[in-house]
């Protein structure tokens, strides 16, 4: 939040603290929203991370309701109506590794590995579970990361697109290289469209499972790299917006990590 808005006074919004879009994004981040977060974390990590969501929002909440901002009964609207949640997802390839994904009305606002071992996650373990995952996040391990949290999703154009976009920002060029993960997509989304039931539908997983391997060139994600592809899914998404757990928001989780490490 900037100077210049909390001198006047302003609300911490759910925008300013995290990469959401929508009416959520300018909606003040209240105590009961908080609260909600940290028993969602309580149920399925069995404890709150530091760093996490409900730590982030329970910061944000305290600051806006010690300036009588918000009330210390409020839930904002969005967040009342369709609630928070938590998933986490078993890495294979890394025994004792989950991938945690923190949602608010329906939309990723987290996303970190888990040691299940020393219950390190979030800020409090993330130097301990990131390191056995790799130093650095890749593009390309993004990609295969929105396989496990948004894999049963059918592939459409605005999937394609943004796993374009990904792949274009690792290979420093704008065309989709023939034999590559873009291009399966672009497949799928356009088999998906003349498809009516979505158990027939190639979902995302199968296209994105394997990315790094497909890629011809991987780079670490950046925020400028996430923030390209984000926007390249939202433009080809008639709702424009990014799907929760999905590519550009995989990005966005890799991109965070990366600049914390």
């Amino acid at each position: 939040m900037s100077q210049n808005l909390r001198g006047q006074e302003q609300p911490i919004r759910y925008g300013d603290v995290f990469a959401v879009s929508g009416s959520l994004a300018g909606e003040a981040i209240s105590p009961r929203d908080a609260a909600m977060m940290q028993s969602a974390e309580n149920r399925v990590l069995g404890h709150t991370p530091q760093g996490g969501a409900a730590s982030v929002m329970e910061s944000a909440a305290t600051w806006n309701e010690q300036r009588d901002l918000v009330g210390h009964e409020q839930f904002s609207d969005t967040p009342g109506r369709q609630g928070v949640s938590v998933t986490q997802t078993d890495i294979p390839s890394c025994p004792g590794q989950r991938l945690v994904t923190e949602f608010v009305a329906g939309q990723a606002v987290g996303q970190y590995f888990f040691n299940t071992a020393t219950g390190g996650g979030a800020d409090e373990g993330a130097g301990v579970a990131v390191e056995m995952w790799t130093d650095k996040v890749s593009i390309g391990e993004a990609l295969e990361a929105a396989a496990t949290t948004a894999g049963n999703k059918p592939v459409d154009a605005s999937d394609a697109a943004a796993i374009q976009a990904a792949e274009a920002t690792a290979a420093g060029a704008n065309a989709v290289t023939p034999g590559g993960v873009a291009a399966a997509a672009q497949a799928a989304a356009a088999a998906n469209a003349l498809k009516y039931r979505d158990d027939e539908k190639t979902k995302l997983g199968e296209v994105v499972a394997d990315a790094s391997v497909w890629m011809a060139m991987d780079k670490e994600a950046t925020r400028e790299d996430a923030e390209r592809v984000v926007a390249a899914e939202m433009r080809n998404n008639p709702e424009l917006l990014a799907h929760p757990g999905g590519v550009g928001a995989s990005m966005v989780a890799a991109a965070r990590l990366n600049q914390e490490r």
